[in-house]
């Protein structure tokens, strides 16, 4: 693959830097471009990748668009026609939006990756445009898949995706921040209980994803009859903390979808 990456802020040059560190990609093959000197010259030190100053002058097989969804078109304007694929990050531009202004026959990819790609841990989710195929389909996940977890979905399913892992870890981080509070509330140093919530939750999602057992039987692993587990989730409950998480992912899902038609 001979990659073009339009855009060299944290997310381009997180998916670049993973892609090389899994071998998936050569330094040598990727080729940046981005109107802030800076922000080129931090990519080519971080990737090892060349930078050039316009669009234009790349030669690629695939490009990857991260600029802002403002900017999107602007840059898109600058691609020639040929035999090629755009993978696209930039939030809430649908395939259709991207293919209106692509020359005829240049295959697009939609793809919805969240933060923590910036530390090898992103969740991810894509979809393919009318002329996309499977090799399109392998190159979006070779390039996702390189910094976490990456999903092939309909297209009718990204502001779900959006919601879920996209605004999720807002919603984690939130989480952390009230466990930590209630550590510190209980006597713990600030230091540590953040420390401590923040690997609990880390620990609690490896469970899930590497022993696949269901999340309501791990829950009922930890909480014994009459304990304190069973106690505290009594509180939760309560509370309504099921109903808030539910809400929220649907909200931001319901707000991806009215930008999207904006």
């Amino acid at each position: 693959m001979k990659l073009g990456v339009i855009g060299c802020g944290k997310m381009g040059s997180a998916l670049v830097e993973g892609a090389i560190r899994s071998g998936a990609l050569a330094a040598e093959d990727v080729t940046g471009c981005d109107p802030q000197p800076e922000a080129a010259r931090s990519f080519a030190a971080a990737t090892g990748a060349h930078v050039v100053d316009t669009i234009s002058s790349m030669e690629a097989d695939t490009y990857l668009l991260c600029t802002k969804p403002q900017h999107a078109e602007a840059a898109l304007g600058w691609l020639p026609p040929g035999d090629f694929r755009v993978i696209s990050v930039a939030a809430g531009l649908t395939t259709a939006w991207l293919e209106a202004r692509v020359h005829p026959g240049v295959r697009v990819v939609r793809c919805m990756p969240n933060t923590p790609a910036l530390v090898g841990k992103g969740a991810a989710a894509f979809c393919l445009g009318k002329a996309a195929n499977s090799t399109d389909s392998e190159a979006a996940r070779l390039l996702l898949g390189s910094v976490g977890l990456a999903v092939e979905l309909p297209e009718t399913l990204m502001d779900a995706v959006t919601g879920l892992s996209g605004s999720g870890p807002a919603f984690v981080y939130i989480m952390i921040e009230a466990m930590a509070d209630g550590g510190v509330r209980a006597g713990l140093p600030r230091a540590e209980a953040l420390k401590l919530a923040a690997q609990t939750v880390l620990g609690a999602a490896a469970m899930v994803l590497e022993t696949g057992i269901h999340p309501g039987a791990l829950k009922d692993m930890v909480a014994s009859p009459g304990g304190t587990t069973i106690a505290g989730l009594a509180e939760l409950e309560k509370h309504g903390m099921r109903s808030a998480f539910i809400e929220a992912v649907h909200a931001a899902a319901r707000r991806s979808a009215e930008l999207g038609g904006a």
